[in-house]
């Protein structure tokens, strides 16, 4: 038989195919054997590796160091929290909620939080959240301290006072950008310059009448422990806003049923509302009929624009209650304040609430309520402020407000004594 050279080639290539194809599922086969055998021998040494006792200790420390047996909780309470809710969100079993309670209750009404204060937890996750340590705040000064007894399992209760000294002091500046930059800058506490804005917003407009190069001075109250460190700011008790060389300086006045701060003839400075409620905005609208900036139409603009940096405070303009706390469409997230049967308030386009702020609670006049934003139909950040009076809303730049108290007799004799005092002070501080 002869076969062609093509016909050769095709059947060794054939016959290389057929070999190539037996090898390899030999060497598959003998791979897979070698395999088998290893997989049975490393499953046995798995299995007298996970029953060796000290490897089992190993483990079980490396898990105890990554979950640690004691947690440490900070919590600061927010308005309007509950005792038990509080510490139900750190999932305590309620046995330990009610022992704690118990061991309060004879102190103290836990029923009365106080915002702000912070209370501090250490609890065994090793033990069914067991509650080692308990401190309670029941003042900034005052704290319950509970500390359970590891050997009758039972709380032993301390009181902790710290006490606190009271300082004077006083800061006086010109105003470069913003009274609150300057001030900031003065290491002035935030506290004192909310404070100081509230006591000047009913007669000054922060965005008109403030200018570069007016001076402020301001001398007010705070308590430090015996190190030094400032735990509360107390009153204002002198205060001058230096506006075009005209000086408007205000005195505190405490006497029961005419506290506050007055003028030096003394006339009280405070009124129902705040004419503006944040400070070192810009009138960027007006009340008024305007050409709506995103509609494009002609529309009345019911209340007042403040142009403001993102996250500005915005403060309630006076005392009441938040009767909306949510969000209002083309308004974005606002808050709707009563104040009383004649005022309300309206703020709009919050980038967000400050802490605690929701419907039904109230809130004092000059304290944050939330922080300029623009959620909504808005084009940039800015507040939008309303005042409503009797139901009608109204331009909060010309409403007349009725005139504050003006001591008489008696009273005014005294105020112009602490007049004195604090004037004398005032003069001793500078110096130095």
């Amino acid at each position: 038989m002869i076969f062609s050279s093509n016909k050769i080639i095709k059947i060794i290539k054939k016959n290389i195919e057929i070999t190539f194809l037996f090898l390899l599922l030999l060497i598959t086969i003998l791979i897979t054997s070698i395999y088998n055998e290893k997989k049975l021998l490393v499953s046995e040494n798995y299995k007298n590796l996970i029953n060796n006792i000290y490897f089992q200790k190993s483990i079980n420390q490396i898990f105890d160091n990554l979950v640690p047996r004691y947690r440490n909780i900070s919590h600061k309470i927010s308005s309007g929290e509950t005792f038990d809710k509080i510490l139900n969100n750190y999932l305590i079993p309620n046995e330990e909620i009610n022992r704690v309670k118990k061991k309060l209750n004879s102190d103290y009404d836990i029923n009365n939080l106080k915002p702000n204060l912070e209370i501090k937890i250490i609890i065994d996750q090793s033990n069914n959240k067991e509650i080692i340590s308990f401190l309670f705040p029941v003042s900034r000064t005052k704290k319950i301290q509970l500390t359970r007894n590891l050997g009758n399992n039972l709380f032993e209760k301390n009181i902790i006072i710290t006490n606190l000294n009271k300082k004077i002091i006083f800061k006086e500046g010109k105003i470069i950008k913003s009274l609150y930059k300057t001030a900031i800058d003065l290491s002035v506490h935030p506290n004192v310059i909310i404070e100081f804005a509230r006591i000047y917003g009913f007669q000054v407009d922060f965005q008109r009448d403030i200018r570069k190069n007016d001076n402020f001075q301001i001398m007010y109250e705070v308590f430090e422990d015996d190190d030094g460190k400032i735990f509360e700011t107390g009153n204002i008790v002198f205060a001058d806003l230096k506006l075009s060389g005209k000086n408007n300086a205000l005195y505190y006045f405490k006497k029961k049923g005419s506290e506050g701060h007055y003028d030096e003839n003394g006339k009280s400075v405070e009124k129902a509302l705040m004419k503006t409620p944040i400070n070192g905005a810009r009138l960027s609208s007006p009340f008024g009929m305007r050409k709506h900036p995103i509609d494009g139409f002609n529309k009345m603009h019911r209340g007042t624009d403040f142009a403001a940096p993102m996250g500005t405070p915005i403060m309630a303009s006076g005392s009441g209650l938040i009767t909306r706390a949510k969000w209002c469409g083309g308004g974005g997230n606002c808050i709707k304040i009563k104040h009383n049967s004649t005022y309300e308030t309206i703020y709009a386009h919050m980038k967000n609430f400050a802490k605690g702020i929701k419907e039904g609670i109230r809130v004092k006049q000059g304290q944050i309520i939330g922080y300029v934003g623009s959620t909504g139909k808005s084009t940039g950040p800015h507040l939008h402020y309303e005042v409503v009076v009797n139901g009608k809303k109204v331009n909060s730049q010309k409403l007349k407000l009725p005139s504050g108290k003006t001591l008489k007799g008696k009273e005014r004799k005294i105020f112009e004594v602490e007049k004195i005092k604090l004037d004398v002070l005032k003069s001793e501080l500078i110096i130095g």
